[in-house]
C-alpha cells in the first residue's frame, strides 16, 4: 500500500515510517503541508496519515482542502496528541476516517490502518472480480473478455488488476509504478505508459465494452466505466 505521512517531528516520522515499511508498505514522508500539497498535484496514494499540528498549515486544513478543492476521497487518519472531544469531532468533520492518539502503539496503528482500508476497499484480495464483460481471477492470474481468456504478461495482468480495483479513481504513474513494479529508481515512468497502452489494446478497453482509459496530462490514468447504451447511441 502507498502511504503519505505528514509529520514534522523527525523522531515520530522515523518510528511510523519504520513500522509501516517493516509491514511492507511504501511511505512518502513530508514535514510541511505545502510539500504534501505539491506531491498531491502529481501523485496519488492509498492512505494519508496526518499530524494535526504542522508548522505551515494544520493537518485539518490540509484534509479540508483535499476533500473540497481536489475532491479526493482517499482514506485519511489523524495521528495526533490532541485528544479533546472537540478536536476529534473537528477532525472527523474535516473528512478523517479515524483518529489515533499519540503516543502510538505500532500494533494498534497497523490494526487501525487495516480496519480503515477494509472499509475503504472492502474486498478479498483473491476474490474474482465480475465487471461485465470482464472477469478477473487474481488467484489464476487470468482475465477473460466475454468468456475468452486474454494473453497477458505478468506485469500486464498486475497493472490491469490494479486498474480494475481502482475503477473511477485517478491514479498517478508513480502510484502505478510502485504498485506493480515496486519502488525502483531504475524503472522510468514511461514504462507505465507503455504497459497501459498494451493493457488498453489487449483488453479492448473501449466504450463498447463498458470501459475506457482516460489519461491526465502530467499525472496518470483513470479507468472509467461507461454506459454501453450511451456509447452505442
Amino acid at each position: 500500500m502507498r502511504i503519505a505521512l505528514l509529520e514534522d517531528d523527525p523522531t515520530q516520522s522515523l518510528i511510523v515510517t519504520s513500522c509501516l515499511r517493516n509491514a511492507g508498505h511504501e511511505v512518502h514522508e513530508f514535514r510541511l503541508t505545502a510539500d504534501l500539497k505539491r506531491f498531491c498535484a502529481r501523485e496519488s496514494v492509498d492512505l494519508y496519515l496526518l499530524d494535526w499540528i504542522v508548522p505551515d498549515q494544520s493537518g485539518e486544513e490540509f484534509l479540508r482542502w483535499l476533500r473540497s478543492e481536489r475532491n479526493d476521497a482517499t482514506a485519511a487518519i489523524f495521528l495526533t496528541s490532541r485528544d479533546a472531544e472537540e478536536d476529534v469531532v473537528a477532525g472527523l468533520a474535516a473528512g478523517a476516517d479515524d483518529f489515533i492518539i499519540k503516543p502510538l502503539n505500532q500494533r494498534i496503528l497497523l490494526s487501525r490502518i487495516e480496519a480503515v482500508m477494509r472499509r475503504a476497499k472492502p474486498r478479498d484480495m483473491h476474490a474474482i472480480l465480475e465487471l461485465a464483460p470482464y472477469r478477473i481471477d487474481p488467484a489464476q492470474n487470468l482475465i477473460s473478455l466475454k468468456g475468452e481468456a486474454l494473453e497477458l504478461t505478468e506485469k500486464e495482468f498486475a497493472l490491469a488488476l490494479f486498474m480494475f480495483r481502482n475503477v473511477g479513481r485517478l491514479i498517478s504513474r508513480g502510484h502505478m509504478l510502485e504498485a506493480v513494479w515496486g519502488r525502483s529508481p531504475d524503472i522510468p515512468t514511461r514504462t507505465v505508459d507503455t504497459h497501459v497502452s498494451r493493457v488498453r489494446n489487449k483488453l479492448q478497453l473501449r466504450p463498447e465494452n463498458g470501459f475506457r482509459v482516460v489519461p491526465t496530462y502530467n499525472f496518470g490514468y483513470r479507468l472509467e466505466q461507461v454506459d454501453t447504451q450511451q456509447a452505442e447511441a
